[in-house]
């Protein structure tokens, strides 16, 4: 049987959830660049917490800028639901979901489980829009990986 969670649109006070945000986007200044044209979404389950952010980015394209999980409840299906929740809501409204990611040996081999191919890189993202360096299991991030999924 498949276990049915509780999401939510989050509508106002976005912020509070900066901290789950700052999971996915560790500087603030770069999630206020699509929290408030964003899209929020809420999953919550018996203390388990996760927050997806979407973007309208024109041409049929809905872009997942922010999607984290609270620590401790991370691996047990929660982003995929999340995800799987989005493909539904928004399928025929929409052709692709779309994500942008660094080349991290932990995010990309996630989405990529989630159905997503690679679509394109952005060079240097990370080191021209971040001040400071990102890393992410154990690797520096510098380029943006965009991978794209048919919804």
């Amino acid at each position: 049987m498949e276990r049915i969670f509780h999401i939510s649109e989050v509508k106002t006070d976005k912020k509070d959830y900066l901290k789950l945000l700052l999971l996915a986007d560790e500087q603030e200044d770069m999630i206020d660049r699509y929290l408030d044209r964003g899209t929020m979404y809420v999953l919550k389950d018996n203390g388990a917490e996760a927050v997806c952010v979407v973007t309208d980015e024109g041409g049929g394209i809905l872009e997942i800028k922010n999607l984290a999980v609270a620590p401790g409840y991370q691996r047990r299906g929660y982003g995929r639901y999340l995800i799987e929740f989005l493909a539904g809501r928004y399928s025929g409204r929409y052709r692709m979901l779309q994500v942008g990611t660094g080349d991290s040996p932990l995010t990309i081999p996630f989405y990529e489980k989630c159905g997503f191919v690679r679509s394109h890189v952005i060079a240097g993202f990370f080191t021209d829009n971040y001040d400071h360096p990102i890393f992410e299991g154990g690797v520096q991030l510098v380029d943006m990986i965009c991978l794209r999924r048919r919804i």
